[in-house]
């Protein structure tokens, strides 16, 4: 199920409001500039579909964001325990960092935990299957798709070079471990 939980940034553990409801998440993260989205198809591929299938499914859904927004290629990358150097790819995205350029995931299969830094709040976004969610340019964030990840996304570019992590130096990601089980509270 996907959640968002707000919190100060200077506290964490104590969470300003929860929700898992899909249009109030969607709302509370257009307020920061963040687009959230759930993409309904008839029949979702299989985790182990070929990539052109799993492309081809979500066709729809992806021209229309990508006319709309301008990007310009997308492509499905898969996440298992046995993938390799597993652990230094899950590293490499869990210190606060930005990007050149919108980071615009969807989620087919697995969920993970986009964290965002804006205006003296964090906000945990715990993206599930059929979540799209799109960090703009120059948002501080970070990532955590766990230690056993089982995860099937799309990813959408404008450029691949733009996505390149940009560390912060702030080490605000270990005050906050990402948020996949409280339950929902209503917003504040």
């Amino acid at each position: 199920m996907s959640r968002l939980t707000v919190f100060k940034d200077d506290t964490p553990g104590t969470p300003l409001f929860t929700t898992d409801d899909p249009g109030t998440i969607a709302a509370e993260l257009a307020k920061v500039g963040v687009r959230f989205e759930r993409w309904q198809v008839q029949a979702p591929p299989p985790f182990d579909a070929d990539n052109a299938t799993v492309l081809e499914t979500y066709r729809p859904h992806l021209d229309r964001l990508m006319a709309g927004a301008g990007y310009g290629t997308a492509d499905v990358i898969r996440l298992t325990p046995e993938t390799p150097n597993l652990d230094a790819i899950r590293r490499k995205f869990l210190s606060e960092h930005t990007h050149t350029e919108d980071e615009v995931r969807f989620f087919v299969h697995g969920s993970g935990n986009f964290v965002l830094h804006l205006d003296g709040k964090v906000y945990d976004a715990h993206c599930t299957e059929g979540d799209l969610i799109s960090v703009p340019t120059g948002t501080r964030h970070w990532f955590d798709g766990g230690t056993a990840p089982r995860c099937v996304v799309l990813r959408v570019f404008t450029d691949t070079s733009g996505w390149a992590a940009h560390y912060t130096g702030d080490a605000i990601a270990e005050r906050f471990p990402v948020v996949t089980q409280n339950p929902a509270q209503p917003v504040a």
